[in-house]
């Protein structure tokens, strides 16, 4: 199975768990030039990018272009987003 056959084409950002077990995975897909909007998460998280390019931002400044297989830890309870600059497939480990 391909990571694309579990999202709608036509939605700009959509989210599907993929793996919950001790945590959850998630798979995320984000079409070019479309944000996942402004959010926080409660535990630590680790965001991968399986294809494409994303630019992660947050409230502290931060700003990391994300790449096929870069991937970027997420600290606890700091606002933070993604930006799509291309068709992009992520994985989300909480």
């Amino acid at each position: 199975m391909h990571l694309s056959a579990i999202h709608a084409e036509n939605k700009a950002v959509s989210a599907k768990q993929l793996f919950k077990g001790e945590g959850t995975v998630i798979a995320l897909q984000i079409i070019s030039g479309q944000q996942l909007k402004e959010h926080l998460t409660k535990i630590p998280a680790l965001l991968v990018c399986v294809n494409g390019q994303v630019i992660y931002k947050d409230e502290q400044q931060r700003e990391v272009i994300l790449q096929s297989g870069d991937y970027i830890n997420i600290e606890p309870m700091v606002k933070h987003w993604l930006d799509a600059v291309v068709d992009s497939n992520l994985l989300l480990v909480k």
